[in-house]
């Protein structure tokens, strides 16, 4: 199954997505394409880069805070996209008709399971190292940044792990510790730089700080306004994200 294979069935699972993805193509503007899908603002953001983390070639193009609320279109590669989906419409009335039991849909719909984690960073397993009952497993992401998960044997066993297997790295926001670049990294953790795209700030607990990775892909790190303040972080500065490679989750297509 190729990569965009597997992110069309997600589409297919949630409508809304392909909703949105339709709608930029035809109104290139985030805000307006968020309305007519039936999304909030923020979650057509939260959409947006699910989808471009899931992809190895981002899927919108966005530009922040344009005309009406941000400029978006779609890439080359969110146009296949959608071309692929149209067939698996077509696909999928056939399935429904030739399922021979409810039962059985309803299998698979708890076969594919969501996730409350915000961050789902696709890539390529690279090595495996044995760390005792644990494996260090090191992740390729696009564009050759590299992270490391420490999981059990086990779990390497049952996800079937191989170098060159593909993964999707899962990060809760609230594991991320965000840095200015000029601050030692700590050479224990993993470490991913980018650049501030946007902080939604919060009155009553944390705030959200998206951060965009130079290949395409977005971090979301939830962050207390007292340390936000003190990190002084505006939209387009330099900012590193660190967190411990015990508290990446790996996930295998089925």
């Amino acid at each position: 199954m190729s990569q965009l294979d597997s992110i069309a069935q997600l589409l297919s699972r949630r409508p809304k997505r392909l909703a949105l993805l339709e709608q930029i193509a035809e109104q290139g503007s985030i805000t307006r394409a968020a309305k007519a899908a039936g999304l909030s603002y923020k979650a057509a953001w939260d959409a947006i880069d699910e989808l471009n983390n899931l992809s190895e070639q981002p899927l919108v193009s966005r530009n922040v805070g344009g005309k009406g609320g941000g400029g978006a279109r779609l890439t080359p590669a969110g146009e296949r996209l959608l071309a692929l989906q149209q067939r698996l419409q077509a696909l999928q009335a056939q399935l429904l008709q030739a399922a021979g039991d409810e039962a059985d849909l309803e299998l698979l719909g708890r076969l594919m399971l969501r996730t409350s984690a915000r961050n789902h960073l696709t890539g390529r397993v690279r090595a495996i190292h044995a760390h005792g009952h644990n494996d260090l497993i090191d992740i390729e992401l696009p564009g050759g940044s590299r992270l490391q998960a420490l999981i059990t044997h086990d779990s390497t066993e049952n996800l079937q792990l191989n170098e060159g297997s593909s993964v999707v790295a899962l990060i809760k926001a609230g594991w991320l510790e965000l840095q200015l670049p000029s601050q030692a990294a700590d050479v224990e953790r993993n470490a991913l730089e980018g650049r501030v795209e946007q902080i939604l700030p919060a009155n009553d607990g944390p705030s959200e700080v998206r951060v965009s990775l130079a290949n395409g892909q977005t971090l979301c790190a939830s962050i207390e306004p007292d340390r936000l303040a003190t990190l002084g972080l505006v939209v387009g500065d330099p900012v590193r994200a660190q967190f411990a490679a015990s508290q990446v989750l790996l996930g295998t297509q089925l």
